[in-house]
């Protein structure tokens, strides 16, 4: 646990040098674990979603822990045969508990309404279930973490389709260092789903232009799941 709290204080005080005080400094006694608030492993033993959510809703394996207003374990339907993934919670979703809930969640709510799919039909979560203090990119070690909540998940509620939405999403899940536009556009699979990998709505606010080829990807999407619906 020191050699992790000394890899990330020396990251942070490299980005407080670059980017001065939109980094909030770290105190070493939040990386001290408390083992009550460690899962044990009975949320491996989850037969069910609820399960899972109940074992680890209060996990504490990791500074964000600590920092995080409400744990985001994930929203919508928990037998649902599409599931989104994405990178991590921001501070709208930290506040309410529920992913996707800001303006990217309101964008990704309509994008899938174009192509006749219900949000409440869907589930979707993150990789990780605490929001990273200024929406920083995951650490290495936060997705080790909490990556085994992820594959529980994904394993309990069986999905026929994954959707990634970013690139951490995608390379996390499919275990590679390709970039986006290498895995946009085919296929991939990952146990016995298949695997669609697009552009997080939080990329579009920001770069309309890739609003194309997320529409390409998304009727895509609607194609396969009709097709899987009428087997």
């Amino acid at each position: 646990m020191s050699d992790l709290f000394e890899n990330v204080t020396a990251f942070l005080k490299q980005q407080l040098e670059l980017y001065g005080d939109d980094y909030i400094a770290v105190d070493e006694s939040v990386w001290q674990e408390d083992p009550a608030d460690v899962p044990s492993t009975r949320w491996q033993e989850a037969t069910t979603v609820g399960e899972l959510l109940a074992a680890i809703q209060n996990c504490q394996k990791c500074a964000l822990g600590r920092t995080r207003t409400k744990f985001v374990f994930g929203d919508g339907n928990w037998q649902a045969d599409i599931v989104l993934v994405g990178e991590a919670p921001g501070a709208d979703e930290d506040r309410a508990g529920v992913p996707f809930v800001g303006k990217a969640g309101a964008l990704l709510t309509k994008i899938l309404a174009a192509v006749q799919i219900r949000r409440e039909d869907v589930f979707i979560c993150n990789i990780l279930k605490c929001r990273p203090p200024q929406n920083r990119d995951p650490l290495p070690d936060e997705i080790a973490l909490c990556k085994h909540y992820l594959i529980k998940q994904l394993q309990l509620i069986r999905p026929k389709i994954i959707v990634c939405l970013g690139r951490v999403a995608a390379q996390v899940l499919l275990e590679t260092t390709d970039s986006l536009s290498q895995l946009r556009g085919r296929w991939h699979s990952w146990n016995d789903s298949e695997v669609m990998v697009t552009y997080h709505p939080a990329a579009l606010l920001r770069n309309p232009g890739y609003k194309k080829e997320t529409w390409e990807d998304v009727k895509r999407l609607q194609q396969r799941y009709k097709s899987i619906a009428a087997q």
